[in-house]
């Protein structure tokens, strides 16, 4: 489904008839792109949210299925079941378009409704209508984010909707899809540039010869490896077996943001060297930073980003970097000079993307002159071609022209709750503040709305430990212990306790768990076993 891209613009979000949101916060996490949910249910489209929290979104929506943490795979699973065994499934689609249908429509009919329950806490019949209505409704769209995806069975979530888009034949047409909400302003632009390992720049397969034999030539003939690099994860673990011995981040902060954080942190005391590019320093580069290069904000430098509908905008430098910041090109270029590779002085940032587009066939049409204003939209494979609003018309884009039905059967979390840590932690955003609040903690307007560590507790697990609206209490996990407010709330149900990982004074990834998906090693920070109790402060 496009690498993880949205098949379907924004714009035709609010010409959706019915919109399932799952596992996706769309107002506080992605809250420009709520408006267009909103306005949509306004014109009368029929919404229905899939998450463990009552977020904004289920005060607008006609049903809320309040799922279990990590029990998405046996919900999708039901709702496939009712759709094969009511014949809502779309036969015409199926037989020219897919391959594989009959393996799953055989995993699905043991994912019955009512077993579903049991394991999701979602009403039988509250399953049954929801794929009713997705199934019945043309123009019926499925938009997801970091709850389905931040699991161990992360790619089991993504083909289970795939499944239910495939089998209902909503793709390949306007105000439909499987639409992933992207994280961060160009997280599609980074990994459409060959941030993912097992890719080159363009999604070109790094085990592909061709692929090699073109880009080797491109880059001067420079010996080009088979084997893919290290994900994150990877990095992570071999900081501690010796396998990665000097490290260079680019606006990151692991020590945070990684899953068992405080481990993670622990694996940068064995570094031999460390160079962090970043706009700030933050408690991670403090301490362990050899060398910190300045780098630039998107005011101060010129280039593209591409947003989450797939959309290649240009950004422009509004005022110069200050003092000895320059800008990331630059950057790069000089540090990789200096090691020693042959890289051409790259006169300004056009010149990096000609390169880039030269090199992947679904961006060759996509050129600064045609990004004066409204940006493009990949695949966009010459100059006259007006870009793609939606994926997969007529056909889903695999070599045989057919889309992939597989069947997934329903894996468990990790680490369920047991009687030493009997609660489950979620973790996720809030609309106030960004990741590691490494800027957004630097703004006195949003330190005023939000500035406190806190944690959701319901009322009934509150009143069972003793716990006031605003008291410090401790989470406990296997990895670590934090203390933070506690928030009394309905939004989350008894047994489930969510906090934001915002906090650099109370790191929630020092609870997490750093066990992720066995394929592509995402972690799953939805789900980790924790206790409360309260705080002697």
């Amino acid at each position: 489904m496009g690498r993880g891209a949205s098949t379907n613009s924004i714009p035709e979000i609010e010409d959706c008839r019915f919109l399932l949101v799952i596992g996706s916060n769309t107002t506080e996490a992605h809250p420009v792109l709520a408006l267009r949910m909103k306005k949509a249910v306004r014109k009368g489209a029929m919404l229905v949210v899939c998450d463990p929290r009552k977020i904004w979104l289920t005060k607008i929506a006609k049903r809320h299925l309040q799922l279990r943490p990590g029990s998405d795979v046996w919900l999708i699973n039901a709702m496939m079941h009712v759709i094969f065994a009511e014949g809502l499934q779309d036969d015409a689609y199926i037989a020219e378009h897919t391959e594989g249908v009959e393996m799953v429509r055989e995993i699905v009919s043991r994912y019955t409704p009512e077993a579903a329950e049991a394991v999701t806490g979602v009403p039988a019949e509250d399953i049954r209508a929801t794929a009713r209505e997705y199934a019945s409704e043309r123009h019926a769209a499925i938009f997801y984010t970091l709850g389905i995806t931040e699991h161990a069975c992360a790619v089991d979530n993504i083909w289970s909707l795939s499944n239910l888009v495939l089998a209902t034949g909503h793709l390949g047409y306007e105000s439909t899809g499987l639409n992933a909400l992207r994280g961060q302003n160009n997280v599609q632009g980074l990994n459409d540039s060959g941030a993912n390992p097992a890719y080159y720049p363009g999604y070109q397969a790094a085990e592909d010869p061709e692929v090699l034999r073109k880009f080797s030539e491109a880059w001067g003939g420079v010996e080009l490896t088979e084997t893919p690099g290290y994900r994150l994860d990877q990095i992570l673990s071999g900081l501690y077996d010796g396998r990665v011995k000097a490290l260079y981040l680019v606006g990151e902060n692991p020590g945070h943001t990684e899953p068992n954080a405080k481990h993670a942190a622990e694996g940068f005391e064995q570094l031999e060297f460390l160079v962090a590019q970043d706009l700030f320093l933050n408690e991670l580069t403090e301490k362990y930073a050899d060398v910190v290069f300045p780098a630039s904000s998107f005011a101060e430098k010129d280039g593209t980003f591409t947003n989450t509908e797939r959309r290649i905008n240009r950004v422009r430098a509004g005022v110069p970097c200050p003092g000895e910041a320059r800008v990331d090109r630059d950057i790069v270029v000089s540090f990789a000079r200096a090691l020693g590779a042959d890289w051409p002085e790259y006169p300004d940032a056009e010149s990096v993307w000609n390169e880039f587009a030269d090199l992947s066939p679904n961006w060759n049409g996509v050129r600064y002159d045609r990004l004066q204003e409204t940006g493009l939209q990949w695949p966009c494979v010459d100059r006259d071609d007006p870009g793609t609003r939606f994926l997969h018309a007529p056909r889903p884009a695999r070599p045989n022209g057919r889309g992939k039905l597989w069947p997934v059967e329903y894996q468990p979390p990790i680490e369920l709750p047991d009687a030493e840590y009997p609660l489950t932690l979620s973790t996720g955003r809030t609309l106030y503040h960004y990741n590691s609040a490494t800027m957004t903690m630097r703004e006195a307007g949003i330190t005023d709305k939000q500035e406190d560590p806190f944690f959701e507790i319901s009322v009934e697990d509150a009143s069972a430990l003793g716990l006031s609206e605003g008291d410090w209490a401790r989470l406990v996990s296997r990895r670590g212990d934090l203390e933070a407010r506690a928030r009394i709330s309905d939004r989350v149900y008894p047994g489930l306790v969510w906090m934001a990982l915002h906090f650099a004074q109370a790191k929630v990834n020092w609870l997490t768990h750093d066990v992720g998906d066995p394929l592509i090693g995402t972690p799953e920070y939805k789900v980790s076993a924790v206790r409360v109790e309260r705080a002697s402060r």
